[in-house]
């Protein structure tokens, strides 16, 4: 009988190895998911990538918060920024040959540059307003000295499917800015700089 018992114990204690909770975060990680607001599905068809949202991943005294860029940028419990998505489901992306002292000493003003900022629907690359990717990327890229990815026009992305067209319609009418510079999950999701973290 307790043989049978500590078999259990060992099988139920694997099963909470994985999942969820084999993830460990760290300061500094980029996280994506399937967001379920009304313009994920046009960003997914736009970009050709099913991840809509994005945020970076901070442990304050042991408690891991996703700084995201909604209305407006606050930092998320990472438990709460992972439910939110869609069916729990989360991808990481990791600095690969990470400097842990110096991500460490700029984790503060990372965390600070952009909260209370307003969430910026027309996708401009101004600081009066910012839209998930672009916080991520100017965070990195200011705090660390990191381009993470390649910005790219507006008209290089699929603008055709019907989802896409209602979004242009609503925010810029006939006249989208077509030569707009702008950063997606996806381009950052692809990174070469950075490395997939096991979950």
């Amino acid at each position: 009988m307790m043989i049978t018992i500590l078999i259990l114990a060992v099988i139920l204690l694997s099963g909470c190895a994985g999942g969820d909770h084999a993830y460990l975060p760290q300061d500094g990680d980029i996280i994506f998911h399937t967001s379920t607001s009304a313009q994920s599905q046009a960003v997914q068809a736009a970009t050709g990538s099913r991840y809509s949202h994005m945020g970076l991943v901070f442990v304050n005294d042991g408690n891991p918060v996703v700084l995201e860029a909604v209305q407006p940028v606050k930092a998320t419990p990472l438990a709460d920024w992972i439910a939110r998505g869609v069916d729990g489901r989360f991808t990481v992306r990791r600095l690969a040959n990470r400097d842990e002292a110096r991500l460490a000493a700029a984790a503060p003003g990372m965390s600070r540059t952009f909260l209370g900022k307003p969430y910026d629907i027309h996708f401009e690359w101004t600081d009066d307003s910012i839209y998930c990717s672009e916080l991520v990327w100017k965070i990195y890229d200011r705090e660390l000295g990191i381009k993470l990815a390649p910005l790219a026009e507006f008209r290089t992305f699929d603008l055709t499917n019907p989802i896409v067209q209602t979004i242009i319609q609503t925010r810029w009418g006939d006249n989208p800015p077509l030569d707009m510079q702008v950063i997606t999950p996806a381009a950052i999701l692809n990174s070469p700089l950075l490395e997939e973290v096991p979950q």
